[in-house]
Order: structure tokens, then C-alpha cells, then sequence
């Protein structure tokens, strides 16, 4: 395929596919968890089967990322992407039919695989087809379809359940998933150089049992504490996987990954990259709902308002960054962006404990606008890193880190949470034992105070005053990370332009393509 620096109606629909499995991740990840509540009634279901429901595309999506990008450049970018949608949409049109929350988790696993596999195709597909400055803002335009999912598919997802019902929250995305693999058949040409050498399967199945055993560990601590067999087991078999990994990819002829990659300051600042919206701004997406209702005493339907305000600069500010990448560099309007996060987030701590949501409109408006400057370029610096040949390379990395960062970011968060409200009210309560009281805290997290006051404290006022210092103190330390994250942006990606090709001093500095990746 010949690399496109304009728009031709065959490269318009092409942009149009991509988006389109775009908006799937997002809506892969808020709509499900409109739904829970209804699934619970309908087809009962412990805590932790509903969790999964979540949790699940979440495990499968980001430790299959890598492998994903790693097929494309072996079997073809089209191929895949097509492949990806066809599975995605057959599993997701299957799940209402599941019978059982059960069922669900096991088809939402599945689900991740497909969306893994599809986005992979889409990103690398666009890295190939587009270059320099359009590509820029071509990704941006990808970025922007996430603020899409983000903004507006809690109230999409809640207005098709009242119409037809939860089902439809599943049948609308698949419906989706079609439309964009009819899109792609129809607009996208296979990729014009094709690897010769096969998949590094030792290394895919020793990265993605790393990966997943690691996602899975963390997000199951929470619910049963670091210090459970189950979780300190998946930590270990972790660690011993990515040994594994790492001797195995300095050995093999093909790796998977090339980790000479690594030594470039530039590839591991947009890992970095990748990894902060989870922390900073994905955690807020899922706990924010939650504060509205159970502390604000807002309905469903007025905290899905007010989460506009957070997500809808996602609309504007990718592609503003954009046109910002010409006279920027990408470390400065990462690390501007950065610290409008950070004060964001101060903003937000210092106006909690008054009532109603309306306070939060404007820190939440700011920290929307200085994620939306990363989130418009990080897509397209993943690809700009790396040559050509290693797009499906540097996508499937780039999206492992960044869709496992959710995972963790969301469980390291809520427990966080969970152990400081223990802590307040260790202090103020005697002789309650450790593990009600940790029941307790768990549910204060959530935002279900009457549910925690349930279990025997009879002061709820007392666990509100905890849960709103210890969201406090999370969002601060949340603040700092995002400061520290500005300084890092700039030290690592401060004198790169956000849209350029690989400058002669970059293509100097990269480590020489292995075997595997001359085509």
C-alpha cells in the first residue's frame, strides 16, 4: 500500500472503519457496567461474577494486545482487523443469550480476544497508511472517538435499557462491530509487506500468561486482600512468566518484541504515556459515579450527566492538540496537559463534602481538557517511534500498556481507598474485628454507605467523614503522580515533534531492526 499524505474517499472510509472499532473499546467498558445492577436481578449472580462481567474484557483485551500486533505484522493488517471484528461481533451478539452471569464473564473474555485483535489491526493499518503531519491528526481523530464512548455511552447505555432493554446494550455494539467489518472488507487493502517469519509463540504465551496473571492478581486484591493465595500466587506466577519472557526474546531468532526498543528514551516515554490516562483519568470515570450517587445522593441518571463534564473535552481537545503538534513539541503539550490534571484534581479534593454534584463540574471540565492534550497524540507517537514495519509492534505493546494500566490503575485506586477509610475508622472504632471492618471499608468505597453501615456501624455520618478523607487524600496523591508524569513527559519526549517522521538524529538513535523486521 502506498503511504497516503492526502484523503482519497478509499482512505475516508478507511479512517471511518477505524473509528468505528474505536468507539467499540470505550463502550466495552462503560456500557456493561450500566447494566450490571439489572443483571444482578434478572439473572442473580454473586458480587464477584458481576464484577467480572468488567473485569473480564479488561483481562483479555490488554494481555492479547501484544500478541495481537504481532499477527498483524506477520498475517497482515487487514486480515486481522477483519478476523478481530468477525469474532468480537459473533461473541458480543451471543451474550444476551448467555443464561447466566457466569456465562457472560466466560463470553466477555472471549470478547476482550476479539476487540484486542481488531484494534490492533485498525492501529497499525492507519500507521501504515498515513504519515506525517495527517497522521497526526488522523490518530487524533481516533482519540476522539474515545471521548465518543466515554462521554456518551453511560446515557446511550442507559436510554436503550429503558427502550428495549439490557440486551440491547450488547446487540447495539455488535451491530457496530459489523458495520465496521463491512467498512474495512469494503476500504482497506492488505499491507503491502508481509513478514515471512512466524510467531514467536514461546514469547506470546509466556508475555500474555505475565500479563494476565499479573491484571488478574491486582484485581482480585481488593476484594480479597494482598495478602490471599490466590492473589500472592498470580504475583508470583507473574514475575516468573516475565523472566521467562525476557530470556526467551534475547534468544529467539524472532522475538516478539524487540526489547533493544527499550533503550530509546522516547519509546519508553510514551509507554509511560500510555499508562497515565488509567491513573489520572479512567480511575475517575469509574469512581465518580459511584460518590455522586452513594455520597451526593444523586440518581443514576443525574451522576451520568454530570460525567460529561469530565469526558466530553475529549471531543475537542485531541484534535486541538493536533494542530498544537506544529509549533509544540509533544513532551511540552504532555506535560502542560499533565499539570491541568494535577490542578484539576486539587481543585476537585478541596470541593468535596459540599452537597449535590455541581461543584465538580468545573475541576472535572479541567481535568477532562488536560488529558484530552496527551490523549490526542499518544496513538500516533506510538506508531512514530518505531519504523514503518514495527507498527503491529508498537501497537500491540503501546495498548498492553495501556489497557492493563486500566485494570490496575481501577484496583490499586479502590483499595487504596478501601485501606484509608479502614484506617479512619480503626481509629474511631474499638474492638470490631479487622475483617468486618474491612467489609465495611470496601463498601464505603463503592459509595454504598447505608450498605456499609449495615454491618454494624451505627454512626454513618462517621463513615462519611471517613470515605470523603480518604478520597481526598487519594485525588491528591493521584495530583502528584500526574506532576511527576508532566516531568517525565518533557525529560522524554520534550524535543520530538508530535507529528513529525523519525528525524535522521531519532533514526540514529533507534536500535538496528532485527532480522525479523527487514522487509
Amino acid at each position: 500500500m502506498t503511504p497516503s499524505k492526502s484523503f482519497s474517499t478509499r482512505n475516508l472510509f478507511h479512517l471511518l472503519a477505524a473509528c468505528l472499532t474505536g468507539v467499540l473499546i470505550p463502550l466495552c467498558f462503560t456500557g456493561p457496567a450500566v447494566v450490571l445492577p439489572i443483571l444482578g436481578k434478572e439473572l442473580g449472580g454473586s458480587a464477584s461474577e458481576l464484577n467480572w462481567v468488567v473485569n473480564g474484557y479488561i483481562l483479555t483485551y490488554g494481555s492479547a494486545m501484544m500478541v495481537a500486533g504481532s499477527l498483524t505484522d506477520i498475517y497482515g493488517r487487514r486480515r486481522i482487523w477483519l478476523i478481530g471484528l468477525a469474532f468480537f461481533s459473533l461473541v458480543t451478539f451471543t451474550i444476551p443469550y448467555s443464561g447466566s452471569v457466569f456465562w457472560i464473564d466466560i463470553l466477555r473474555l472471549l470478547q476482550g480476544l476479539g476487540g484486542a485483535a481488531a484494534f490492533a489491526g485498525a492501529m497499525s493499518s492507519l500507521a501504515q497508511t498515513f504519515h506525517g503531519a495527517i497522521r497526526t491528526r488522523v490518530f487524533s481523530l481516533l482519540g476522539t472517538t474515545f471521548g465518543v464512548g466515554l462521554a456518551f455511552g453511560p446515557l446511550a447505555s442507559g436510554w436503550l435499557v429503558e427502550v428495549a432493554g439490557w440486551a440491547w446494550v450488547f446487540n447495539a455494539t455488535a451491530i457496530i462491530g459489523v458495520a465496521g467489518f463491512l467498512l474495512v472488507f469494503g476500504s482497506v487493502r492488505e499491507s503491502g509487506t508481509l513478514g515471512s517469519q512466524r510467531l514467536d509463540w514461546p514469547g506470546a504465551v509466556t508475555f500474555t500468561l505475565a500479563l494476565a496473571a499479573f491484571t488478574y492478581g491486582v484485581l482480585l486484591a481488593p476484594e480479597y486482600g494482598w495478602r490471599d493465595g490466590w492473589v500472592l500466587g498470580s504475583l508470583v506466577l507473574s514475575g516468573i512468566a516475565l523472566v521467562a519472557f525476557t530470556r526467551i526474546e534475547q534468544r529467539v531468532t524472532y522475538p516478539m518484541l524487540d526489547l533493544s526498543l527499550f533503550s530509546s528514551a522516547r519509546f519508553i516515554g510514551v509507554q509511560v504515556l500510555a499508562a497515565s490516562p488509567a491513573f489520572f483519568f479512567v480511575v475517575l470515570i469509574v469512581m465518580l459515579p459511584g460518590r455522586f450517587i452513594g455520597i451526593e445522593g444523586l440518581t443514576a441518571l443525574e451522576a451520568g450527566q454530570l460525567m460529561i463534564a469530565l469526558a466530553a473535552p475529549l471531543l475537542v481537545i485531541p484534535l486541538l492538540a493536533a494542530l498544537l503538534s506544529r509549533w509544540l513539541t509533544s513532551g511540552m503539550l504532555c506535560g502542560v496537559g499533565l499539570v491541568l490534571v494535577a490542578i484539576g484534581l486539587v481543585w476537585l479534593g478541596t470541593t468535596l463534602g459540599r452537597e449535590g454534584g455541581g461543584h465538580a463540574l468545573l475541576p472535572m471540565a479541567l481535568i477532562g481538557i488536560g488529558i484530552g492534550l496527551p490523549w490526542g497524540l499518544m496513538d500516533g507517537m506510538a506508531v512514530s517511534v518505531v519504523e514503518p514495519e514495527r507498527a503491529g509492534m508498537a501497537t500491540g505493546i503501546f495498548n498492553a500498556v495501556r489497557v492493563s494500566a486500566d485494570g490496575v490503575a481501577i484496583a490499586l485506586a479502590g483499595a487504596l481507598l478501601a485501606a484509608l477509610i479502614q484506617s479512619d475508622l480503626h481509629q474511631a472504632i474499638a474492638g470490631m474485628p479487622s475483617s468486618e471492618l474491612a467489609e465495611i471499608s470496601s463498601r464505603a468505597a463503592l459509595g454504598d454507605l447505608q450498605m456499609a453501615s449495615a454491618f454494624g456501624v451505627n454512626q454513618l455520618s462517621l463513615i462519611h467523614g471517613a470515605y470523603n478523607q480518604g478520597f481526598r487524600f487519594l485525588l491528591f496523591v493521584l495530583a502528584g503522580l500526574s506532576v511527576l508524569t508532566a516531568l517525565l513527559m518533557v525529560l522524554l519526549l520534550g524535543r520530538n515533534q508530535a507529528h513529525g517522521e523519525l528525524a535522521s538524529n531519532d533514526k540514529n538513535n533507534l536500535p538496528e531492526p532485527l532480522t525479523s523486521d527487514v522487509r
